[in-house]
């Protein structure tokens, strides 16, 4: 079968996939995952061929792009030492300690095949990227704190680009290249340095055009053009094509969306990344499904169970040592937060992507995209599937359901109360005339009475709704008082000192509100 009708083929198989997930009330990545495996056995069509750069050029830059432009920077930055911890350390952390273990077991228990250093490290960089995308649904879904869904959003979208670089560099090393521990680290420094300049220029660029053009098709191509334009200029230049896309990323979805697309052009960019994510994530799937044989799969049981215990109690052993070197600062992590976060390191697409652009005829590459497709499959069936009765069972999303629901009703009263001042206004200044008017207040007055009508119907224990009020004021005073600071600076009432000591106050209490999601009141 030619490669265009398999394409079309696999994403009608994704289409139903999608679907059956969401009648069966699983997560689509579990089935996708299960589905790419029952494809490999069966063995119904060829996969495509796939080269690194196929991979590279196409998969990469959608993939890391979609992720960085729905990320808020402001709220990012606020976490900004968890996350960087997160990513550069605990990436190189977790890439060692992942090799030692690994290197460790199969020479100490029987029956497992050999394991060299170099292939090790290339199996541990490969691993160490996150897969946050059936977390951070789960936590939309369930109303888990912000600061919880951020902090692993931040975490997987950086040390995406920092385990491709570290991926990149060790792989150089284990096909012959030369290079010392100390030209790793000058490397990386340079790969990474390099891929933030020309990724930002990028972003800023294609920003100052969005500001210029008021058309939403053209504007969704142009950030198409930064996704793949910064990979792609950064990768020819030598530097990280992801670290330049991550970057253009941020800076669009931030700056270049916020002062430049109207907002029905930002709901439409927003779904055509959304589309473009689930398209790639789909194939990527589906095509190592395809590639990965089960009888290696089956002789590699043994090795694939010891990666997957290995690469958990890495996990365990990077966020336990974060989080105690955070206790004394205002970063900390909240109580429980620790084992969230471990069982909240999923591997998925982007590890598959590492594993397919393994040189063909590289020593037991096979053994390796056995071994990285079965610890995705792992991960994803045994904490993707048990993550809500955990985070339930810690206390860290219980009872947020009817919170969330009342939050958004009365959120709805008060614009449609907001409308209908307006609207009064206008009437008082002849502005409109009456019987326009009459036609607009009636819709709106039927909308009153239906978030009214929401608000009462929602059963909400009066000192739950409570804390839920307070937490709402406490998020918005503290919000205001980093908005008159911002005003003094502006207008040189403050100095920079006394500026920067403010502002790490309230950001600092912001996290704590972030993190608590509910602060206690004293009715409890």
């Amino acid at each position: 079968m030619e490669s265009e009708p398999t394409i079309i083929l696999l994403f009608l198989i994704a289409s139903a996939v999608s679907v059956g997930a969401a009648r069966l009330h699983i997560p689509y990545t579990v089935a996708l995952v299960l589905t790419g495996l029952a494809l490999g056995v069966l063995q119904l069509f060829h996969a495509p061929q796939l080269t690194r750069d196929i991979v590279f050029m196409i998969f990469l830059p959608g993939l890391v792009f979609e992720a960085a432009f729905h990320i808020e920077f402001e709220e990012l930055w606020r976490d900004r030492i968890t996350v960087l911890g997160l990513a550069i350390p605990g990436v190189v952390a977790s890439i060692g300690i992942t090799a030692a273990l690994l290197v460790f077991a199969s020479n100490e228990i029987p029956y497992l095949q050999d394991m060299s250093w170099a292939l090790a490290l290339v199996f541990g960089a490969a691993v160490a990227a996150t897969y946050p995308i059936a977390v951070v649904s789960l936590f939309k879904e369930l109303g888990a704190p912000r600061r919880l869904t951020l902090l692993i959003e931040g975490e997987s979208l950086l040390n995406d680009g920092t385990s491709i670089v570290f991926f990149m560099l060790i792989l150089g090393v284990t096909l012959g290249e030369s290079i010392s521990p100390d030209g790793i680290v000058v490397e990386f420094g340079r790969v990474v340095g390099g891929g933030i300049i020309i990724g930002g220029m990028t972003g800023l660029l294609v920003s100052q055009m969005l500001r210029r053009i008021d058309d939403a098709m053209v504007e969704i191509t142009l950030t198409t053009v930064a996704a793949y334009g910064s990979f792609l200029l950064a990768d020819q230049l030598g530097y990280s094509g992801v670290i330049s896309t991550v970057a253009a990323g941020l800076i669009c979805g931030n700056y270049g969306a916020q002062t430049g697309m109207s907002p029905s052009t930002r709901v439409a960019t927003e779904t055509f990344w959304e589309y473009i994510g689930f398209a790639l994530n789909s194939l990527i799937f589906l095509l190592v499904g395809l590639q990965v044989h089960m009888n290696t799969l089956l002789s590699a049981w043994p090795m694939i169970v010891i990666a997957y215990l290995v690469i958990t109690l890495t996990r365990g052993i990077v966020i336990f040592t974060t989080s105690v070197l955070l206790a004394p600062t205002r970063a900390r992590l909240p109580k429980w937060w620790s084992i969230v976060l471990i069982w909240g390191g999923l591997r998925g697409a982007l590890s598959m992507v590492l594993a397919l652009s393994l040189p063909v005829d590289m020593l037991l590459r096979e053994l390796i995209m056995a071994m990285v497709f079965g610890v995705v499959l792992l991960s994803l069936l045994i904490q993707g599937l048990s993550m809500a009765p955990l985070t339930r069972h810690l206390g860290i999303v219980g009872g947020r359901e009817e919170l969330k629901a009342w939050e958004t009703a009365q959120l709805r009263k008060e614009m449609v109360n907001d409308v209908l001042d307006t609207l009064a206004h206008l009437r008082k200044r002849h502005h409109a005339s009456p019987e326009a008017l009459d036609v607009i207040e009636a819709h709106y007055r039927e909308q009153q009475n239906t978030a009214t009508a929401a608000l009462d119907s929602i059963q909400l224990d009066k000192g739950y709704k409570l804390n839920g009020e307070l937490a709402q004021l406490h998020r918005r005073m503290v919000l205001l008082e980093k908005q008159r600071l911002l005003e003094a600076r502006r207008h040189g009432a403050i100095g920079p000192d006394s500026f920067n000591q403010l502002l790490a106050d309230i950001d600092a209490r912001y996290l704590e509100l972030e993190s608590a999601g509910l602060p206690q009141s004293d009715l409890d």
